[in-house]
């Protein structure tokens, strides 16, 4: 039987286990948490050759793409998709923008990579306040 010295004393190790666990995980993520959320450039030579504000790569397969696309149509955003698998010149522009995972969303003069429609939401937003000046 545990008697309450010894239970303290178990709660105290599971304590010092889970924030020891807390801190090493962390410590692995800190530099994902940190990132910036978007990369600012100059991207105009990417939206020459469509009619729309917002470009996006990626591929049929992948669900974070089809996300991004629910994402934007849902809330009635006209976007360039370009498939990076189907088409050649779509991949030579992902390269150029230094893809390296899908989706890539191009918004004014940011980057975003990955589906985050916090971050797109603030970008479609600062880029039609940029349009109205």
């Amino acid at each position: 039987m545990l008697t309450a010295k010894r239970l303290k004393e178990l709660m105290f190790y599971l304590l010092l286990l889970a924030a020891g666990l807390g801190v090493g995980y962390a410590a692995t993520h800190v530099r994902e948490w940190m990132a910036p959320r978007y990369t600012e450039g100059d991207y105009a030579a990417y939206f020459a050759q469509h009619q729309t504000r917002v470009v996006m790569y990626g591929t049929s397969h992948c669900p974070y793409c089809a996300k991004t696309r629910d994402y934007l149509r849902e809330h009635g955003i006209a976007f360039a998709d370009r498939d990076i698998e189907k088409s050649d010149r779509a991949r030579q522009e992902f390269e150029q923008l230094e893809g390296r995972g899908v989706p890539v969303i191009l918004i004014g003069n940011r980057r975003i990579v990955g589906y985050q429609p916090a971050t797109i939401a603030a970008a479609l937003q600062r880029s039609t306040a940029l349009a109205r000046q």
